[in-house]
């Protein structure tokens, strides 16, 4: 790989350009993404043979009866509202499990969002345990990030849903956690754009410097929780798309016939807050527009052509000036803030994870690194 230069640049096979400050590209203009998700898209359930994954499936189905024998639920899923978690909830059902689905409602759930839970659980027959956050605690949280100046904003919504699967795993004794996560469509997200999803030294480390409370009673995860639960308690998360020959829209298609499943016309539109930062603040402050992650995962994995993605990416991102003048103006009064401060906010200089305490700052990291290098010798 040859480094990029300051001059733009936009990969020859997928659309992935040098708005992602950690781009490479080769002799070829083909860039580093594009690789890693050819890489990621080989490796097994995703890439295996055809008659190989449908004999991982069924291990995995049985696998799953097996450990949930005599509990009243054998698996646990996450629910949105979107298509992923959505389409996760009927193959589950299909596959004759018995989910427990958990939502976490943060306060930003879209109409159509809401109610696409409520016909799934419905119709599937499926029991939900919803986890209203507290508004005031969160609202604080999430002024905290966007104070921070980071393009991290979203990631604590991510990390507490994280924390609550796994606690309502070892609630109930279950070992399968069915994440709606997979490779299709996710194959692609620059480093850069957003992380510390399971950092919760990250998170404390935001709130202190920027909440009103300084200490955080919501509960958060950290990446060695993770470990526990998966090394030591025996939980597994799956990523459960990547069994099936997961397409999106085929997916959308089936939900709306079915399950009354309504479209919310974006990847993550079940959520306003999303909506408004992923299509508003994320591009016009940090330049970053997740819709080129997004289309290039999907040319990777063969759903989408890049000149469709090229012709997608001239639509705007709010068609309608109207409906973003409203959505901001709803986003200033969920947050209880003016316009003027959220433009202070926009003006604010651009951050990273880096420039606050985090997980690779804390000597306990630093242990936990030597001791696998430690490990990775003695092999």
């Amino acid at each position: 790989m040859k480094d990029k230069t300051s001059s733009y640049q936009i990969c020859t096979q997928c659309v992935m350009d040098t708005t992602d400050p950690d781009i490479v590209f080769d002799d070829n203009g083909i860039c580093n993404h594009c690789t890693n998700a050819i890489k990621r898209l080989e490796q097994p359930p995703y890439g295996l043979p055809p008659k190989e994954k449908e004999d991982a499936l069924h291990k995995l189905i049985k696998e799953v009866k097996v450990a949930g024998k005599g509990k009243k639920y054998d698996c646990v899923i996450g629910l949105s509202g979107g298509v992923d978690s959505s389409y996760v909830a009927y193959l589950v059902k299909q596959w004759g499990l018995n989910p427990l689905a958990i939502h976490v409602d943060n306060g930003w759930n879209s109409e159509e969002g809401t109610k696409n839970i409520e016909n799934i659980c419905k119709i599937l027959n499926i029991d939900m345990c919803t986890n209203v956050l507290d508004w005031e605690e969160f609202k604080d949280l999430q002024l905290a990030f966007l104070k921070a100046s980071t393009p991290d904003s979203e990631i604590p919504t991510d990390n507490i849903l994280c924390e609550i699967l796994y606690r309502t795993a070892n609630k109930y004794g279950i070992k399968h956690i069915l994440s709606g996560c997979n490779v299709t469509s996710e194959s692609i997200l620059p480093k850069a754009w957003s992380q510390g999803h399971r950092d919760k030294t990250y998170i404390a480390s935001v709130y202190k410097q920027f909440g009103e409370k300084k200490k955080l009673s919501i509960p958060t995860a950290s990446i060695y929780q993770v470990i526990w639960n998966q090394r030591v308690k025996g939980i597994k998360w799956i990523d459960t798309l990547d069994y099936v020959q997961y397409d999106k829209e085929q997916a959308k298609e089936y939900l709306k016939q079915h399950l009354d499943w309504q479209d919310y016309g974006r990847k993550h539109g079940e959520s306003i807050y999303t909506r408004i930062y992923q299509e508003y603040l994320l591009p016009h402050k940090f330049g970053y527009d997740k819709r080129r992650a997004h289309y290039s995962s999907l040319i990777a994995a063969g759903q989408l052509s890049r000149q469709e993605a090229l012709e997608m990416l001239k639509q705007p991102l709010y068609v309608n000036q109207t409906d973003l003048e409203n959505d901001i103006v709803y986003f200033c009064n969920k947050f209880g803030i003016t316009k003027e401060e959220f433009e202070k906010i926009m003006a604010l200089p651009i951050k990273s994870i880096h420039d606050y305490h985090n997980e690779s700052k804390t000597l306990r990291h630093k242990l936990w690194n030597a001791a696998r290098k430690i490990r990775n010798l003695l092999k």
